[in-house]
Formats: C-alpha cells, structure tokens, sequence
C-alpha cells in the first residue's frame, strides 16, 4: 500500500512545492513554477482548490483513479485524501493551486456557510470541467487573491482574501449547475438507475434486513458521492434525495395498504420501519390522513 504523507499546514504544502509562504493560512500556487514532483499520495488538513491545465498524470482521489484532462477543477476538503499515480517518474505539473486552512474562516460568513458549498465532497469523477471562459474566470479569482498576498498584512487583508474565496465558490456553484444541464442525458440515466434500485430494494426483503435505504446507500449503487448525488437529483427533479425516496415509499405504501390480508403495522415492518407509529407519522404528514383513514375511503 502506498504511504499517505500527511500535510497538515498551508506552509507544509508550500515547502512541499518549493515556493514561498506569504500567509500562514493561505496560498495559491502556480504549479509551472516549481520544481518536477515525485508522486505521491496526500492527507490535507486544509481546503485546496486545483485547477490543472494540462494532462500530468492520473489523479487518485478517494478510491479512484481519474484521467486528470486539460481545464479540469477539483475541489478538496480537509481529511481528504488526493494523489498521483506512481508510474516510477517525476512529473511537471502545470495549473494553479489554491489551499486555504480552516481558520482564515473561523468568525466569517464563509466559515458558517462553506459546508454549503458541497462539491468539495464530490469525488473525482465528478469533478468541474470548466470552459475557456470559466477557466479565465478562476484565474481571475485566483489572480486577486494572489495579488493580496503581495500586499503588505493589514486589517482589511483576511476580509478581502476571504470574500475573494467566497466569490471564487459561487462561480464554481455556478458552473457546477451549468455542467448538470450539459450532461442532461447522462444525468437522466442517472435517474433511472436511481428508479431502479428505488424499486429492486422495496421489491427484496432488504427493508426487512436492513431497514429504511439512506441516500448514500443509492449514491454508492451509483458510483457516485452522496453529495453530488443529492445536488442532481435536487436539479433534475426539484425535490431532494431522501424526499425523493419517500415519495415513492409512500407510492408502494397505499398499494400495500389496500391489500386485504395485511395490516397497517405489517405494511410498515416490510417497508423498513422499525415502529409503525413512524410509519403512521410519515404518511399522514405526506398523504394528509392517517394509513387506517386512506384504507378506509378508498
């Protein structure tokens, strides 16, 4: 098994890379300028954002591999793992870098709200490929940034650095949603897999073994993170994942409801529910009567 080298501290990476660090907490690395690489595989304790502008290898990032394509974005959280394969060589990597810690947002608006931002828990396979335009786009970003690193610390330096990062993340979330548009097709294959499965698990004796099926449980029968799985759902069909999957609980629930050899608490019990008052709950909160009241009328 390779050995996962642990960089925890923006100057740890930037010793890592050979460049100056300017800020304790920030920097943005431009990958042209440092020295060849030895792969190597990653354990961050800051957020980084890459933008690689050549193909340099294939990215390892979670349990996959990825082909690491020209004008391709990735976003990585703290605690995760990232990495190029060992093919025996350095390498030159050529693109930019942006790697933030945890406590530049610590008190600002960005820090309560980044968990909102939840491409940095996508995997690699589902990482940005951005345009010509939304590429200059970043650079931009990413140029502001830099150039405020230039500047002499004073008390308006976090401010700006973190509002530039902040405006950085919308433009990702913008071009995320554009790229859920473009791959329409692929995103609507998606879905019917998710329907698939939808229906395999009420169809098996899984609810009974093993309860209520999660979001990450249709994510992972996928291949894709629970994240980027929620947010396309939520694109492609207005509602969430998990009110998704209720609905279509809910669906095979008034059908078995109305199966006369079976009572409320059998339908709930081979739906997954461990009690049937959360059953009952469920139903009257999404049908607006009570299961034994929809027996009744219908």
């Amino acid at each position: 098994m390779d050995e996962i080298k642990r960089i925890d501290y923006v100057s740890d990476y930037n010793d890592f890379c050979g460049v100056e660090t300017l800020n304790p907490l920030v920097s943005v690395v431009d990958w042209s300028k440092c020295p060849p690489m030895y792969h190597t595989k990653q354990l961050f304790g800051f957020y980084a954002i890459f933008l690689k502008q050549v193909k340099c290898g294939d990215l390892i990032y979670g349990r996959n591999y990825y082909d690491y394509q020209e004008g391709t974005l990735v976003c990585i959280a703290p605690r995760q793992v990232v990495g190029v394969r060992d093919n025996g060589e350095t390498f030159q990597p050529k693109g930019l870098a942006l790697i933030f810690h945890p406590d530049l947002l610590r008190g600002t608006t960005l820090g309560k709200n980044i968990k909102n931002y939840t491409f940095f828990s996508y995997e690699s396979r589902e990482a940005l490929h951005i345009s010509e335009q939304e590429k200059q786009i970043t650079i931009d970003c990413l140029k502001k940034i830099e150039a405020e690193l230039q500047h002499a610390i004073d008390r308006h330096s976090r401010t700006l650095i973190v509002s530039y990062i902040e405006l950085l993340l919308n433009y990702c979330t913008r071009f995320y949603e554009r790229q859920f548009i473009t791959r329409e097709n692929a995103n609507k294959d998606i879905l019917i897999g998710f329907e698939q499965l939808l229906n395999d698990y009420f169809q098996s004796n899984k609810p009974q073994k093993l309860g209520l099926p999660s979001v990450r449980y249709f994510a992972e029968g996928l291949s894709l993170s629970p994240n980027y799985f929620g947010d396309l759902i939520k694109k492609e069909t207005g509602t969430s994942a998990l009110e998704y999957v209720q609905s279509k609980l809910i669906e095979i629930a008034k059908e078995r409801i109305l199966q006369p050899n079976k009572t409320v608490s059998e339908v709930a019990y081979d739906l997954g529910f461990q009690y049937p008052q959360h059953f009952s709950r469920m139903f009257k909160k999404k049908v607006g009567i009570t299961p034994n009241e929809y027996k009744a009328i219908v």
